[in-house]
């Protein structure tokens, strides 16, 4: 049976679903979103996580009151993403720490090491990814750019950012893993 005769299925993808949200309560979305967190940019990032979150976990059949729903949703999404920002913190705090300790108590061309050590891991990244990936990488992380100041570098939605991002980070702890096996 030639593929144009089969009937595509009627149901709506997770996609389209989202979409069909966030063309309705796109606006509600983003009010909720900007009152509690206060900056823009901020906003604008976790108003595109939750586009992927509502893709990834559709609204479940049966919810009368979608709104609501949709702003304790949108509560979850900002306390998750505060979270993972203060652990990031955390982490990156204590790295700080046993980098100053290790720069202070060691000999200079000890923390060269270290800087070149970083260096080569970004390469090593640049040489592994896809380019858009590590690019994307490589703004973000070594550059410290917003997701949107990577979008307009690179030329395209923040959306494909996010996943470049997404992306090349899960390959890079993938090839990292291996590597430390």
């Amino acid at each position: 049976m030639p593929l144009s005769s089969v009937k595509k299925s009627s149901a709506p993808s997770k996609v389209d679903r989202a979409a069909e949200i966030f063309s309705e309560y796109g606006d509600f979305i983003r009010a909720v979103i900007r009152y509690q967190v206060g900056n823009d940019a901020q906003a604008d990032d976790l108003f595109q996580d939750f586009f992927v979150s509502l893709v990834s976990r559709p609204i479940p059949a049966g919810i009368q009151n979608i709104k609501s729903y949709l702003y304790r949703a949108i509560t979850n999404d900002i306390v998750d993403a505060a979270r993972r920002v203060e652990k990031c913190k955390t982490l990156m705090h204590k790295y700080g720490e046993c980098l100053d300790y290790s720069i202070n108590k060691s000999t200079p061309e000890n923390a060269l090491i270290k800087k070149e050590e970083i260096n080569k891991m970004f390469k090593l990244i640049e040489g592994r990814l896809r380019h858009s990936e590590a690019q994307a990488i490589m703004f973000r992380f070594w550059n410290n750019f917003s997701i949107k100041e990577v979008a307009k570098k690179m030329h395209v939605n923040n959306r494909t950012v996010s996943r470049y991002i997404s992306v090349g980070l899960r390959k890079a702890r993938q090839f990292f893993n291996s590597k430390t096996r």
